[in-house]
């Protein structure tokens, strides 16, 4: 027969005897060529892993996010404790503290110079919170939304009073005062580097805020290639201005990283509790007072 396949086969039969069934040949009595894929199949599992995976984002979005976010302030933890023992122990990165302030300081130039001047000067605690707070405010007037502004400048109080705290606790001093570009100028103890903190902060809580509006891979490219460059500038003219050591400003990067795991946590974990609310808002309530009936 040629008009249809045998019961139970989702195929049909051709004029050879064949049993076409999606995508397979199978030949009565071949066995060589019993199953020959025509490479749908393959294509068919891709298809059918990148569904699941996507529900199954979507599902546990919000704990995926709360697991990168306490990933972030325990790789930040761990890599300011790092830092600051090699500091205590003068080995592993701060042999590099004075060979990279010898350096930077004999290749000063006066234009380069009044750039990094520049640039510090407005990254600095008399300029930089300033900024922040006209630019918060802006925000939420603008967007009629407070809680991404508020947000922020609770992440940047945070680390002005974390590198405040740990520059008066670890007490360590500053670079010779011939090596500053204007000598006498920094009162403060030097690890970590508030200039540098405050900065990387700042990029790296801006950039998720924005980011998580409309996650997706090219853009989160752009926000942490954007957060490494300005944070590295900002570190280098600290460096270059002989204000601070190699391990100053890398202890802050650490420090900036486990601000931005807490950021991410407490804000994915209020989205996760609106969701919730919306999700049982949005159920029609039973009355209690009547009875399931048969």
């Amino acid at each position: 027969m040629h008009g249809g396949a045998p019961e139970g086969v989702s195929g049909w039969t051709g004029r050879t005897g064949q049993v076409l069934h999606r995508g397979r040949t199978r030949v009565p009595g071949d066995r060589q060529g019993a199953h020959v894929n025509f490479g749908h199949d393959g294509a068919d599992r891709v298809r059918r892993l990148r569904r699941r995976w996507a529900w199954w984002a979507r599902a546990r979005g919000s704990e995926i996010a709360v697991g990168a976010g306490l990933a972030l302030v325990v790789l930040g933890t761990a890599g300011f404790l790092g830092v600051f023992d090699a500091v205590r122990e003068n080995d592993d990165l701060a042999t590099l503290d004075q060979p990279v302030l010898d350096a930077l300081v004999a290749g000063r130039g006066p234009g380069l110079t009044a750039v990094m001047a520049a640039i510090s000067t407005a990254t600095g605690p008399q300029v930089l919170p300033v900024l922040v707070l006209v630019g918060c405010l802006t925000w939420g007037y603008l967007g009629r939304s407070w809680w991404q502004p508020v947000l922020l400048m609770s992440a940047m109080a945070a680390a002005a009073l974390v590198s405040l705290t740990l520059k008066a606790v670890i007490a360590r001093p500053r670079p010779p005062l011939g090596t500053m570009d204007v000598a006498g100028s920094e009162s403060t103890y030097s690890f970590p580097s508030g200039h540098t903190i405050g900065t990387a902060t700042l990029l790296l809580v801006v950039g998720y805020l924005l980011w998580v509006r409309a996650p997706t891979v090219r853009s989160l490219v752009i926000w942490l290639v954007a957060a490494g460059t300005g944070t590295l500038v900002v570190a280098l003219s600290r460096l270059y201005l002989g204000y601070h050591f190699v391990t100053d400003v890398v202890a802050s990067v650490m420090l900036a990283t486990a601000v931005l795991g807490g950021v991410v946590v407490i804000d994915r974990r209020r989205a996760a509790g609106a969701a919730r609310a919306a999700g049982l808002e949005g159920r029609p309530r039973q009355d209690s007072n009547l009875q399931p009936t048969d």
